[in-house]
């Protein structure tokens, strides 16, 4: 088989595909910025709406039980200061958690121990600890660890 390779079409196609590939990274590029502008403006959006959305609706709308009238307004100020860094449980909800309070180094907590005044560790489960007044009673809050960003 003999190939011409002095004829003109060669050149012809390998610009054609080569024009071809920056006219579809051009519009890739263009689309996906585009994309971006859109749903950034997007989520300012749905952020300032779930800003003004009631907790307390969105709680009772979702099944939430109050335990009592002023416990819920203290216990989402008070869950805020506290954060979960490890927990080391066991099935009998006995172990130990890490809790960082007000922004300082986590320190060790074992089940039954006090945190703060008027509030102790109460138990722990995987990735989560209860926290309340007493050992014995209801749980004012519980602390998530974050979920594992993959």
């Amino acid at each position: 088989m003999l190939t011409h390779l002095n004829s003109p079409w060669w050149p012809r196609l390998a610009a054609l595909a080569f024009w071809g590939a920056a006219a579809a990274s051009a519009t890739f590029w263009g689309l996906r910025m585009t994309a971006a502008q859109a749903g950034a403006g997007a989520s300012t959006v749905a952020m300032a709406s779930a800003a003004q959305a009631d907790p307390g609706a969105v709680a009772r709308f979702l099944g939430a039980v109050s335990a009592a009238p002023g416990m819920a307004a203290i216990a989402p100020a008070q869950a805020s200061r506290f954060v979960l860094t490890g927990v080391v449980a066991s099935a009998s909800r006995r172990g130990a958690a890490l809790i960082a309070v007000d922004g300082k180094p986590p320190k060790p907590y074992r089940v039954g121990a006090r945190i703060e005044e008027g509030l102790v560790l109460q138990g722990v489960a995987p990735r989560k600890a209860l926290l309340g007044p007493a050992v014995d009673g209801p749980a004012s809050f519980t602390l998530e660890l974050p979920v594992p960003k993959s």
